[in-house]
């Protein structure tokens, strides 16, 4: 999932369902597989899960639990059915499963309130600080996005003939791009925790303010949303990557999942890693490392045309443009060819590192008649750009090494491995 801030960041899509089209898992016959990797020791381990989500809907999705509490307090809560996600930046919470009290983030009397664009929908909602747990680690104070909490209710599209900014935010995520969420079950999952390459997901272009109409960061008052205005946030206030505010094990993540069959699998099990070379459970070996640019991408080359690319966990497809390949008619987003291809493509880092890739598309509505949820040749369509997305995961272990934080290994840039 992609977040699109400011330019910051190009826009794909976060596909936490069977979407683009709107599809399901389907109700047809299934292998019935579940793979799993051993279990992986270590304080700075997260069990990763490929599964249905909470609306029973989800295909590669990888959901984890993380645990909040109350700054300063005994009053915590984990929440499972959070989707990791290589593409975004920071923790975002439903309100509804949030029942610790978390104090608001405030700025002269008013609540700090984030619009946060993504590929396929919009979160809105006040940023609140918790002191957050990944594994055993030791508790983080981060900021989080609260979505969809009532005293900050989603702006209506109705307001988009106003002058409100929140109807901003509303307005540019009208028909037919993505709405702003208010359910869980929209997106299949109870929050999505954001671990990509950067440290917060704005930097600079928030904390000098931005101008009307691009999402952003807001002061309101408290619950009234039609007095809220566009404000400059410091990076430190703003969703952060909560890997990067670790004492230890703090300069990336791991994504290890396991290798599964052609068909698919029912479930699989693997682990979220933190840390890149800090113990003996997350060494890069013999990865190739991939120094991206000041925007998290590569390049990737395929069919003799580069495209802007990126490995993202959050996408639940291989999508790249490609117009020989039939589109599903059911599900027009996904590739639907009448039998499995088998593909290639080069990456190349910003230091001109390359590396070939071979992977299968297979046919999507073949792969949506099953109860599996877990699949490595599920691909689809996406103009202008290369999102490797959670396929690409299964088999390998795929490293992200967050910007600045890995001078030895790829100077001032944020790096993906495999």
């Amino acid at each position: 999932m992609r977040p699109a801030l400011f330019g910051l960041m190009l826009c794909a899509c976060f596909l936490c369902a069977c979407a683009p089209g709107g599809g399901s898992s389907g109700t047809g016959g299934g292998s019935g597989i579940n793979v799993s990797q051993p279990t992986v020791p270590g304080a700075n381990v997260l069990t990763l899960t490929v599964n249905a989500g909470l609306a029973q809907n989800s295909v590669d999705s990888a959901f984890t639990t993380v645990t909040i509490c109350a700054p300063g307090t005994s009053s915590c809560q984990s929440i499972s059915g959070i989707v990791v996600d290589t593409g975004s930046y920071g923790l975002r919470l439903f309100a509804s499963q949030v029942s610790v009290n978390l104090p608001a983030e405030t700025s002269g009397g008013s609540t700090v309130v984030e619009c946060a664009y993504f590929g396929s929908f919009t979160t809105w909602g006040p940023m609140k600080t918790a002191a957050l747990t990944l594994g055993s680690e030791p508790a983080i104070n981060v900021p989080v996005q609260i979505m969809n909490d009532p005293k900050f209710p989603a702006p209506s599209s109705a307001q988009c003939s106003g002058s409100s900014p929140p109807a901003a935010c509303q307005c540019l995520n009208s028909a037919p791009n993505p709405t702003i969420v208010t359910t869980a079950q929209q997106i299949g999952s109870n929050g999505i925790l954001g671990v990509g390459v950067f440290t917060s997901d704005c930097g600079a272009a928030c904390s000098t303010g931005s101008g009307r109409g691009t999402p952003g960061y807001y002061l309101c008052p408290a619950s009234d949303v039609s007095g809220c205005s566009v404000a400059p946030v410091p990076d430190s206030e703003q969703a952060q990557n909560p890997v990067w505010l670790l004492p230890t094990d703090n300069n990336g993540v791991v994504i290890d999942l396991p290798a599964i069959p052609a068909i698919g699998a029912e479930t699989a099990t693997g682990s979220l890693i933190l840390g890149i070379n800090t113990q003996s459970n997350n060494a890069l070996g013999n990865a190739t490392i991939f120094p991206l640019d000041a925007s998290g991408e590569m390049t990737t080359t395929y069919n003799g045309t580069n495209y802007i690319s990126f490995i993202d966990s959050g996408s639940n497809g291989l999508f790249f443009p490609d117009s020989s390949i039939p589109s599903c008619s059911s599900d027009p987003g996904f590739y639907c060819p009448p039998s499995t291809l088998a593909l290639s493509a080069v990456n190349t880092a910003t230091n001109g590192t390359t590396g070939t890739v071979m992977f299968d598309i297979a046919n999507a509505n073949a792969l949506f008649d099953s109860t599996n949820t877990a699949f490595n040749d599920l691909g689809g369509s996406l103009a202008g750009f290369f999102d490797w997305g959670l396929p690409f995961f299964f088999g390998r272990p795929v490293f992200f090494g967050i910007a600045g934080q890995n001078p030895s290994l790829s100077g001032s840039a944020g790096f993906d491995a495999y």
